[in-house]
């Protein structure tokens, strides 16, 4: 969440009003607490707390200012919230009906969540974060001349080979890389594999994804016998046509929770992959792909 444009027009605008400011000090004993800036953020997003999974809540410091960051998914929607840490009041928030980071300037220091009609905060063009966030087209981002976060969905299901129907969305958003507007989305399927993709936003390209099965474990009817060396670095090269073992600069045998495991590094036509490899069955359980390279 790119939060760092939004702080001195807060600041500003509480100096301007005669508060104490949202980036008032407090002790520790004058904090809400992270319970009740939750339940702010729930109240304001409208979500039960029974139908949100929380990715992130906690005790965050922004240009002297105190603040809770929450972050949470429900019904396959992503919210954010920044709340003051003293007056409980909502700063900015990101939620699916706004599309946009909303940002409460010179609100009353008090407990009251912000409506969600604050207006949007018009952040400065020389900040390349928060500039150019995109319009709404049929209730979907639009990258400035570029593709929409629909369709960088849509390129995202299509090269891990699933339809909408079988996946659940984490996250879906236009976001800055490197001084380049790209998508990042996030989804997981029923069995709970994760997969995360950057998308350049200009042209659809995929940057780079992450594939990474944690759910997974070794089959009962396995053998109990390793796979070798050699074994699982086939089973790699298998993905990377054209690849072979000299392609291979980074191997290892690990461990991880008890479970053995090959991890290593494919070089190929300018792509780097990694991969880990379930030491029985040779499943691969995870896979990155970076196409800028080393």
């Amino acid at each position: 969440m790119k939060r760092n444009a939004i702080y001195g027009l807060c600041a500003a605008a509480m100096l301007m009003t005669g508060l104490a400011g949202c980036g008032q000090q407090g002790s520790q004993a004058e904090y809400i607490g992270i319970d009740a800036a939750k339940a702010i953020a729930l109240e304001s997003a409208g979500v039960s707390e029974a139908n949100a999974s929380f990715s992130t809540a906690g005790l965050d410091k922004q240009n002297g200012m105190d603040f809770y960051a929450v972050d949470f998914t429900a019904n396959g929607q992503s919210y954010e919230y920044d709340i003051d840490a003293v007056t409980g009041v909502v700063i900015s928030s990101v939620t699916p009906q706004s599309g946009n980071e909303q940002v409460t300037a010179g609100a009353e220091a008090s407990a009251t969540p912000a409506p969600q009609t604050t207006p949007v905060a018009t952040p400065a063009a020389s900040t390349p974060d928060t500039a150019n966030t995109g319009a709404q087209q049929n209730g979907s981002t639009q990258a400035s001349a570029g593709i929409t976060e629909s369709k960088a969905k849509e390129i995202a299901l299509a090269d891990a080979g699933l339809s909408s129907s079988q996946v659940t969305f984490i996250k879906s958003k236009l976001d800055w890389d490197d001084g380049r507007q790209v998508y990042d989305v996030e989804f997981y399927t029923s069995d709970y594999k994760e997969y995360d993709y950057e998308i350049d936003a200009s042209t659809g390209k995929i940057i780079s994804y992450d594939y990474d099965a944690d759910s997974y474990t070794p089959p009962a009817t396995s053998s109990g016998n390793a796979i070798t060396a050699d074994e699982a670095k086939q089973i790699a090269l298998a993905e990377v046509p054209g690849a072979t073992t000299s392609d291979i600069y980074e191997f290892e045998l690990d461990r991880d929770d008890g479970r053995l495991e090959y991890e290593g590094t494919i070089y190929y036509g300018g792509v780097e992959y990694e991969f880990t490899i379930d030491g029985y069955s040779g499943a691969i359980r995870g896979w990155e792909v970076d196409r800028n390279g080393r």
